[in-house]
């Protein structure tokens, strides 16, 4: 896969300070071509928001009333989800007035983000309800006026929201797992407060909820326009929006770039892409390693709150990297103090820096006892879509819920050699990152010649 690179500067010419004509369109071209690159880059966690939304939508789901569950993530294509534990996706809208979302007691775990996936609050284990049951309050963006009391309430910079809630099964039985789930109830704060007319679908696996299909071609911008558009601004971005102005995005404007735009905005997207990809994957920060000597670091370099807010800016470059190969924030998925949420480990690379491959063979020793209080897994997942590795298993990942083995393997299909415990390999497709989970000494993926994966994640939830 090739990508074309920035162009080689070239001198503007001025004539008594005049700008040639030469200089004047190029100087315009390179002008909205960073712009583009930079919106591009901004605006990413906002499209992949939005693919959610929409697929979510496509899969049956009715906003505030109908909702879908995933029993397993295996075949989903979504920006590295897991399977560790069943799902309820939640799309919710509130332009019409506050909804609540109504959790009972029990072993739930979630978060809320609006379309610009911007954490609005944490729901369940690590909610401020902690488990205990309650009722949480969207409230409209410019809502006036203080909550309700009797409510933990949020206000989202969009009308349209998202709500991921997953549940921890009791005794491994997902069927418990998912009956919990289906007894939460969302309704508007005006209406019987019953939750009655709520209805439980299960979520299409054949869907793709990632903008990876078409995140270089021009309906990128087709749907950052569509959500400008149909969303109220958030004040916050005002100078973001100024960007896509002059480029032609613009909220109660129609988009019609001409051919020089459309080139430009299909190059500023094939730029910017290719530079997420190389952050993603060849991370040059520093405090990206989790262990000096390992090939683990963590998933996301922010781990202070959950929207990359540093003491006086904000962290783009690391929201840039986790947006790009993931979905959904919140402060409960970035903290790494023990019992604070859940904890990421991403590795890309074999013991000798060697990218992974799916067509060779590594083995994973994770040193026993794992930290872990819930739950811990590895996650395979494919480099190219970011999303779980397809395997004629129809298995992604190695589960402490499930599978529970203390030596994880994985390999290509006829391997010519087997684990030494017996355990079955999984064949991964090639060219892929890996993932993890928590451990007290670091995890080792030796070199070829034993077993593997390819781009993998190590997560642990201690909540």
């Amino acid at each position: 896969m090739a990508t074309p690179a920035l162009n080689t500067f070239q001198a503007y010419e001025f004539e008594g300070g005049f700008p040639t004509p030469d200089t004047i369109a190029r100087a315009y071209d390179d002008a909205d071509l960073v712009r583009a690159i930079t919106a591009y880059r901004f605006f990413y966690p906002s499209v992949s928001a939005l693919c959610v939304y929409n697929g979510n939508i496509d899969s049956g789901m009715v906003a505030n009333r109908v909702f879908c569950v995933v029993r397993d993530a295996v075949g989903m294509s979504g920006f590295t989800m897991n399977s560790d534990t069943p799902y309820v996706g939640l799309s919710l809208d509130v332009s019409a007035g506050p909804i609540v979302i109504e959790l009972p007691p029990g072993a739930l775990m979630g978060a809320v983000n609006d379309l610009h996936q911007r954490w609005v609050m944490d729901i369940g284990l690590p909610g401020p309800d902690h488990g205990a049951g309650g009722k949480h309050l969207l409230l409209p963006p410019g809502h006036a006026g203080e909550a309700p009391a009797g409510y933990y309430a949020a206000t989202p910079t969009t009308n349209r929201v998202l709500g991921l809630i997953r549940a921890l099964p009791p005794h491994g039985d997902l069927d418990a797992g998912i009956a919990l789930m289906k007894s939460v109830k969302v309704y508007p704060l005006d209406g019987p407060g019953d939750g009655s007319d709520v209805e439980w679908g299960e979520l299409s696996l054949s869907l793709d909820y990632s903008p990876g299909p078409f995140e270089t071609e021009i309906r990128y911008w087709e749907m950052l326009h569509d959500l400008i558009d149909t969303e109220p601004p958030y004040d916050a971005y005002r100078n973001e929006y100024g960007n896509l102005a002059a480029l032609g995005i613009a909220k109660g404007h129609p988009f019609a770039p001409d051919q020089r735009m459309t080139h430009i905005l299909l190059q500023a997207a094939q730029i910017a892409s290719a530079q997420m990809r190389v952050q993603s994957l060849a991370d040059r920060r520093p405090d990206r390693v989790v262990w000096d000597g390992r090939q683990w670091e963590w998933a996301v370099l922010r781990p202070e709150n959950g929207t990359f807010d540093a003491d006086s800016y904000v962290d783009l470059e690391a929201r840039e990297k986790w947006f790009y190969q993931a979905q959904i924030e919140s402060p409960a998925m970035f903290a790494r103090a023990p019992g604070a949420g859940s904890l990421y480990w991403l590795s890309a690379r074999d013991a000798t820096g060697a990218y992974l491959d799916g067509a060779r063979s590594y083995r994973l020793s994770v040193p026993l006892p794992v930290p872990d209080k819930l739950f811990w897994s590895i996650t395979v997942y494919d480099a190219q879509t970011r999303t779980e590795i397809v395997t004629d298993q129809n298995q992604a990942a190695l589960r402490s819920l499930i599978e529970l083995t203390p030596i994880c393997t994985s390999a290509p299909s006829n391997p010519p050699t087997h684990p030494a415990d017996g355990s079955r390999p999984s064949p991964a497709a090639a060219g892929l990152p890996t993932s993890a989970s928590t451990a007290r000494t670091p995890p080792r993926l030796t070199a070829p010649g034993s077993y593997p994966t390819s781009s993998s994640q190590l997560a642990s939830d201690r909540a």
